[in-house]
């Protein structure tokens, strides 16, 4: 049962956030720097992304349409639904959070890792984790504009420019300098990892600051936390039996199972962080709870789950394709298992 160092690190500036949270000039000030710490890590973002390596990934176009349509389609009914627990187990602000967490794309880093230790289908996994993060630049704000609304912790309207100026400008400048800078950007792979890392934290503590400045946090009891944990594990579930199963009767292989198990049940914090700071504004704090319980959550059962299926005897689980062919742990032709 890993916990993420990270996440600890962000537990840290939430603890951090309520004993000194930024106030007057020196709340100005961070949000300033969160601010420009967004569109740099979409610039980024957009530097780092290889055009050849998305044009490759399209050949295995029937993966990547399916995890698209987990996380983009089958989440956000499954948040619609979740609406039900409104009043019993959640707020509605809490709900409001739980909704964008079904919103924002998959993670990429952790689907990754856990699909090769279940001897997967690695590169079909990296091209699909970045497929959903480059889709969910746009489609996020505009599932949050329909589904959200002006119920949406104060999210109407108002902040589609900003949305343009702080997410899709940076990361179309990040593309369109690859050209020069692409090179530096995968030198100093690891340096600016610590620059993103960083600078989500600094949105995180802008959030959390404004949100005990504001008395948000005295809304939420126990009682409510575990109810929106109760859900999330819910949630978490459903979405691993429809990946699995689901997969399994479209026709997928064992390794192109698991890429869709792992990449369509996540939601990355990396990306949904910056997103709602931009989305919910003041109310950002409450807006990310979910997601922050979530990731932590996924990163512990698919965890198991992936020592589990590295254990699996090879071509233990075996379906046709569309062209009728018999597809085991070596069928993709990517891995030999």
């Amino acid at each position: 049962m890993p916990i993420d160092p990270y996440v600890l690190l962000l537990l840290g500036t939430v603890g951090l956030a309520a004993l000194l949270p930024a106030r007057g000039t020196g709340a100005d000030i961070a949000s300033g720097a969160s601010t420009a710490a967004i569109a740099l890590l979409f610039f980024l973002y957009g530097a780092r992304l290889s055009t050849r390596e998305a044009l490759d990934g399209l050949k295995h176009w029937r993966l990547h349409v399916t995890v698209l349509a987990c996380t983009f389609v089958v989440f956000p009914a499954l948040g619609l639904a979740a609406r039900g627990f409104v009043p019993v187990l959640l707020t509605d602000p809490l709900y409001q959070g739980l909704l964008f967490l079904t919103l924002v794309p998959s993670t990429v880093q952790s689907s990754i890792a856990f699909t090769s230790i279940a001897r997967g289908n690695v590169p079909a996994a990296i091209c699909a984790g970045s497929f959903s993060s480059l889709v969910g630049i746009v489609v996020t704000p505009l599932l949050a504009a329909t589904l959200l609304g002006n119920g949406g912790g104060g999210f109407s309207g108002g902040p589609v420019t900003r949305i343009v100026l702080q997410l899709l400008v940076p990361f179309v400048a990040g593309q369109l300098l690859r050209r020069w800078i692409g090179g530096f950007v995968t030198r100093h792979r690891k340096v600016l990892g610590l620059v993103d890392r960083g600078s989500i934290l600094l949105v995180v503590y802008t959030a959390f600051s404004e949100g005990v400045v504001q008395g948000i946090w005295h809304r939420v009891s126990p009682a409510r936390l575990g109810g929106l944990l109760a859900v999330e594990a819910v949630l978490l579930a459903v979405m691993l039996l429809l990946t699995w199963y689901g997969a399994r009767a479209l026709g997928f292989g064992r390794e192109d199972r698991i890429v869709i198990q792992f990449a369509g049940s996540k939601k990355s914090l990396a990306a949904g962080l910056p997103m709602a700071s931009v989305l919910f504004g003041a109310q950002a704090s409450l807006a990310v709870l979910p997601l922050m319980l979530f990731h932590q959550m996924q990163l512990m059962v698919c965890a198991v789950i992936a020592r589990r299926r590295s254990h699996d005897p090879v071509g233990e689980i075996t379906a046709p394709d569309r062209a009728g062919r018999s597809r085991t742990g070596a069928g993709t032709g990517t891995r030999s298992g």
